[in-house]
């Protein structure tokens, strides 16, 4: 018996999905026959990367995290080993009363592992100092379940360290109100630091000092080339239907039937969407569990990315880029050099810069020309570095509505959901960045995750 399964959504999180599926399948000498629907016109999601003049320029993420096995996993499973590259770790700053500080080191999400190097950075106050290590004699807090990640360190460290530290640190991730974020999703490791030794400083110290090395790696042609191996894999082996949009799932006696765009039907008796949750949410008909009543709308971003030559621009300091304190009235929340973070991203003589615009309650700017996005981030930057010269050509990248917010009691609500999904809707699954991470080890391992719950029920 043969097990028709569709996906819904070709992203990272798709593709991975339909990889590992059918490669387990076939495994467990399973029949199955697997479509990958895709709305657009190419495969990769936000994933996606532009090659000019010799220069290697990511539209969306542009590395990841090797602590998270996951994306490692993938790219050894696709002999992609010898295109893997780390970044050259340089010092990063922070940008506050526009003067650049150095990123406190050693440090973890900006908590201090060492105290006397955080002690003599410049970037904090005394007060602020002292107030960070109150840490070593606050008692653990007492919350039920949750916390925002800004109430839990502001209550640990105070309101300095996350204005200044944590909020931009995590900004470039989920790009919203860390007020708002919840910590058991996001950062559940520091929850479970503070419960077992009460100080967050205590418990990172008795982890041991940070190991050396880049802990963020990339592939040389450019992520892209991931998507491209994954589709040529996938290519022989499932359906991959582009251009069509599912419109509806609906219940049949037995599995589902897919309305698309086209006006066709399929009939599957299985189904892992991995679009955004309120994609999902409609095609299913706005069933009640999946409300989030207290979730913000996903936030809206930009990147652009600038090349100049190497000599027309100058951070000032020998590092790769900054983040912005959350008390900066800028339009820009970060700063890369990418050509020094990368030596694979630009020529020879050339500078490639990456700034980010857009936040919660303020991303109105993705909407403006892309003239006037480029000139707002100069502007900003110049207020801080040495560009005098204009770009030799710029890329705007636009992501509308495409920063996931974790409300606190997210992971409560997703295990509750899903839940619902086995009682009323049986053989749907939910994967990717809408959920439990939004990182390409995260999206990856929830894919792998649905996709060995599919074949095992």
């Amino acid at each position: 018996m043969t097990r028709h399964i569709a996906i819904i959504g070709g992203g990272i999180t798709g593709m991975t999905a339909a990889f590992y599926l059918d490669r387990w399948a076939k495994d467990q000498g399973e029949n199955v026959n697997i479509t990958l629907f895709e709305a657009s016109d190419r495969l990769g999601g936000k994933v996606d990367t532009v090659k000019k003049e010799g220069f290697v320029i990511e539209r969306g993420p542009e590395s990841f995290l090797k602590r998270k096995p996951e994306m490692l996993e993938l790219v050894h499973d696709l002999n992609m080993e010898n295109d893997l590259i780390d970044n050259r770790t340089g010092q990063a700053f922070i940008l506050k009363n526009q003067q650049l500080h150095p990123l406190p080191k050693p440090s973890r999400m900006g908590v201090p592992t060492q105290l006397i190097p955080f002690v003599r950075n410049s970037l904090m106050s005394a007060d602020g100092k002292a107030r960070v290590l109150n840490d070593l004699w606050i008692p653990s807090l007492h919350y039920d379940g949750d916390i925002s990640v800004g109430d839990f360190f502001s209550r640990r460290f105070g309101e300095e360290l996350v204005d200044d530290l944590i909020s931009p640190l995590l900004s470039g991730i989920y790009a919203g109100d860390i007020y708002k974020l919840s910590l058991a999703t996001t950062l559940p490791d520091f929850m479970k630091l503070e419960r077992e030794h009460g100080s967050l400083i205590k418990g990172l110290y008795g982890q041991g000092k940070p190991k050396s090395g880049s802990q963020f790696a990339t592939l040389r042609n450019g992520l892209r080339s991931l998507i491209e191996a994954l589709e040529a894999e996938l290519a022989s082996r499932i359906n991959i239907v582009k251009n069509m949009a599912v419109k509806s799932v609906g219940k049949k006696s037995a599995g589902y039937q897919l309305r698309t765009s086209t006006g066709d039907q399929y009939d599957m008796d299985e189904v892992i969407f991995a679009t955004p949750h309120h994609v999902t949410a409609q095609l299913l008909g706005e069933p009640e569990f999946l409300e989030r009543p207290n979730a913000d709308p996903n936030t809206s971003v930009a990147t652009v990315a600038m090349a100049f030559n190497a000599d027309d621009v100058d951070l000032g300091q020998d590092g790769t880029g900054f983040v912005v304190s959350r008390r900066e009235s800028m339009a820009i929340t970060a700063a890369t050099w990418t050509h020094l973070k990368w030596k694979h991203a630009a020529p020879e003589g050339k500078a490639l810069v990456r700034s980010y615009v857009g936040k919660a309650g303020n991303s109105a700017i993705i909407h403006e020309s892309d003239e006037t996005i480029v000139q707002t981030a100069l502007a900003d930057l110049r207020t801080t570095v040495d560009i005098e010269a204009e770009p030799d050509f710029y890329v705007v990248s636009r992501w509308p509505e495409a920063m996931p917010q974790y409300p606190v009691g997210q992971k409560e609500w997703l295990a509750s959901a899903r839940e619902h999904l086995e009682k009323n809707y049986p053989g749907i699954y939910l994967a990717g960045a809408s959920y439990d991470g939004v990182g390409l080890p995260d999206c990856i391992r929830q894919a792998k995750e649905q996709a060995a719950d599919l074949l095992n029920k």
